[in-house]
């Protein structure tokens, strides 16, 4: 119903920002961090919308750009991921690191967003696997850093658990090329890691 709404910051919550448009207070849900971006009160802003209707309530959700509704829309299409859930998860996590997440099978970054438990996790990396490749919010390179390989899944696995991040780790190996063994694989992305 609205693609986006533009108007003056007229004040942020916790969860929310009202925007004051032609005269008009729209209180959008958000994440942090679009809550962050929006700027203080007075500012000019634009939030990416999307409205979501249930039995009598309609809500308006929106963010600062289309990649982040993009994610929030792939996120509630999600079985059991209600719009609180998806916001808390794209406050806890971005959606690069969130579409890395996704298409290593790393459920403990998901996790890490408030009320996201091991299953649901689990459930969000099964259902949307296949459409990250696929959607806009991989576009900024991220295809690039995915592994296309199970040594380079396996790599990316090794460094993980040498305590490096799950994209750090994957630009690394990408780094690397793919016609390396596995040891000398690590090897060159520990070098480009230090």
């Amino acid at each position: 119903m609205y693609d986006y709404i533009k108007g003056s910051l007229a004040r942020v919550g916790e969860t929310y920002a009202v925007v004051d448009a032609s005269g008009i207070g729209y209180k959008i849900s958000t994440s942090a961090k679009s809550l962050r971006e929006a700027g203080k009160a007075g500012d000019s802003v634009c939030f990416y919308t999307h409205l979501h209707v249930r039995e009598d309530i309609f809500e308006i959700y929106g963010f600062t750009t289309a990649e982040e509704r993009s994610t929030f829309e792939l996120l509630i299409s999600v079985s059991g991921v209600g719009p609180k859930a998806a916001l808390n998860i794209l406050s806890s996590v971005s959606g690069e690191d969130l579409a890395l997440a996704i298409a290593t099978g790393d459920y403990k970054t998901v996790t890490k967003a408030q009320g996201v438990g091991q299953k649901l996790a689990q459930r969000i990396i099964l259902e949307l696997k296949d459409k990250i490749k696929t959607e806009d919010f991989i576009r900024n390179n991220i295809i690039d850093i995915i592994p296309s390989t199970n040594l380079e899944s396996e790599a990316i696995e090794a460094l993980v658990v040498l305590g490096y991040s799950p994209p750090a780790a994957a630009k690394a190996v990408k780094s690397a090329g793919g016609n390396l063994s596995l040891e000398d694989t690590i090897r060159h992305a520990l070098k480009y890691l230090l």
